[in-house]
């Protein structure tokens, strides 16, 4: 008897510091990481909206415009997994500051672009800065939260994408509407207003973010020495030195399925604003605000998704069903011409696509154990984000040859479909490791 109640007695006591910790650790690390990522996404994808005036002032064609955004993705890949490996040596406080610095520069600088090379050139760069950051982030947070509740985080944290189109679009349209002012043309005022943020928010994550939880001086001794055990005792699928992850066919599955999600979030979020100026007469300001309205849908749906995919333990339907939905979304878009209906189509199609996140990472980061998982994760992140690149270039592309989003948006439809068979088909390991709170993953 004594020793049941000894035992039931360490389970309270084990249950209260998992809520504490965990709940600690989530108001500490998960709001500043939602600000950053939301002024890194607001960076990559203003150009959306500069594009409304730049195109005609520039006179940049739709494949050279389509090219340029892409292009930040050629960058984010040549520059991910080495920028990761330095994030790992020097930690997420030094190396997270100097990557928002110089990203916010670079975006700032794009109010001086003039011609194709230079756009080019700008969003190149932009790409090769903010390459480590999101990697890098979730490395980060696989280092801080316990796999019982990493979707939900991860899911947390990105809903700064979607809902950075809810702050852009309106935002954007206004700074839009200042072309002349100080004789600077609204596209020019939309760079140097969003760009600056980053580069203030560097200093910020300098002083205020804490490398690893045994540094973590707002966690008592008995929350920090719970946290970091129960993270060391986590299984992975993946062991072994960084290169263990380059031989993984799992990992480079899930690269080709994350290479259909972006192909789909950001070919639409990159053509999202001329897609809606095309079915309607609307001013700038109208457009922004239409454009925000899927995204914030998105938000809604991503971390609900994350949230019941860490109570159900399950990883696999929680991106299938939804990638699934999603390219038949976009299908509607392709084929439907007017606005109304198109942008139910929108919403769903974004929704959907944007749900997929947070138990896709959930999935990666969980399979790879500590010594690949910065190689790893950055791999993923990298070879998946080339659909960053081939989404917007290829609706371009085919825009400028046939006059029509049709072609280019069943070429997006495809590879969010082809991302959730992949998905469904992998066969992960079973985890199986509980928490004392009785999750299990």
């Amino acid at each position: 008897m004594a020793n049941n109640l000894s035992t039931a007695h360490d389970e309270v006591i084990g249950s209260e510091t998992e809520s504490s910790v965990i709940s600690k650790t989530t108001r500490r690390i998960v709001p500043l990481l939602f600000i950053l990522y939301l002024v890194a996404y607001l960076d990559r994808i203003n150009v959306a909206f500069g594009a409304l005036q730049m195109q005609r002032q520039l006179h940049f064609s739709d494949s050279v415009y389509g090219l340029g955004a892409g292009i930040f993705f050629l960058g984010y890949l040549l520059f991910q997994v080495p920028s990761n490996l330095m994030l790992q040596r020097v930690g997420a406080r030094r190396w997270i500051c100097v990557l928002m610095i110089v990203w916010g520069t670079i975006s700032l600088s794009t109010a001086f672009v003039s011609s194709v090379k230079s756009f080019y050139l700008v969003r190149f760069l932009l790409g090769s800065a903010e390459a480590g950051f999101f990697p890098g982030i979730i490395f980060y947070i696989r280092g801080w939260f316990p796999s019982a509740v990493r979707a939900r985080t991860v899911a947390l944290f990105m809903t700064a994408g979607p809902l950075s189109a809810v702050v852009g679009g309106p935002l954007s349209g206004v700074l839009l509407s200042m072309h002349g002012v100080a004789n600077l043309a609204g596209w020019q005022w939309l760079f140097l207003v969003e760009g600056l943020p980053a580069v203030l928010l560097g200093a910020v994550v300098f002083f205020y973010l804490t490398d690893a939880p045994q540094e973590a001086q707002w966690l008592n001794p008995s929350e920090r020495i719970w946290l970091t055990d129960t993270l060391n005792r986590e299984p992975r699928a993946v062991t072994g030195n960084r290169l263990a992850a380059f031989r993984s066919g799992t990992v480079w599955l899930l690269a080709l399925a994350l290479f259909g999600i972006t192909t789909c979030t950001s070919g639409l979020s990159l053509w999202l604003p001329t897609l809606i100026h095309s079915l309607s007469s609307s001013s700038n300001l109208t457009v922004g605000i239409l454009y925000a309205m899927p995204y914030v849908a998105a938000a809604v749906a991503e971390f609900l998704v994350g949230l019941h995919s860490d109570r159900t333990g399950e990883r696999r339907w929680h991106v299938g069903i939804p990638a699934l939905t999603g390219a038949v979304a976009i299908l509607g878009i392709a084929y439907f011409t007017s606005l109304a209906p198109a942008l139910v189509a929108m919403t769903i199609a974004i929704l959907s696509s944007y749900a997929t996140f947070g138990p896709f990472w959930a999935i990666a980061a969980s399979l790879l154990e500590r010594n690949a998982a910065a190689a790893g994760i950055a791999l993923i992140n990298s070879v998946g984000n080339l659909g960053g690149f081939w989404g917007p270039y290829v609706i371009g592309l085919v825009r400028n040859a046939s006059g029509s989003f049709r072609g280019g948006l069943l070429i997006a439809a495809t590879a969010l479909a082809l991302c959730g068979v992949i998905v469904l088909t992998l066969r992960l390991p079973p985890v199986g490791h509980s928490l004392p709170g009785g999750v299990t993953v």
